[in-house]
């Protein structure tokens, strides 16, 4: 019993752990992006700002996916019906 305590204390911790990344991500994007938007606009007329705007945002969306478990391709459901899969498999 308690190691199931123990190892549900590691998940937790290693959740909380990606959340907390995840919002010093956000932070660093809320931060940095304003800085290369005000750089761009008064160094050159091309919008660039726009390329690492949406390239770092994408990223940014899939780290919140990651870290709050928000994954609609393989969700929970996708893994339980997988483990399941591979359980019954007898060459596994």
């Amino acid at each position: 019993m308690e190691n199931s305590t123990e190892l549900r204390y590691a998940k937790a911790k290693e959740r909380v752990e990606c959340i907390k990344s995840f919002y010093y991500n956000l932070t660093a994007y809320l931060i940095v992006i304003p800085l290369l938007g005000y750089l761009n606009y008064r160094t050159t007329s091309f919008p660039w700002i726009i390329f690492p705007a949406v390239g770092w945002g994408l990223g940014l969306i899939g780290h919140g996916m990651s870290a709050y478990g928000f994954n609609p391709l393989f969700g929970k459901e996708w893994e339980e019906r997988k483990i399941q899969e591979f359980m019954n498999d007898k060459e596994f």
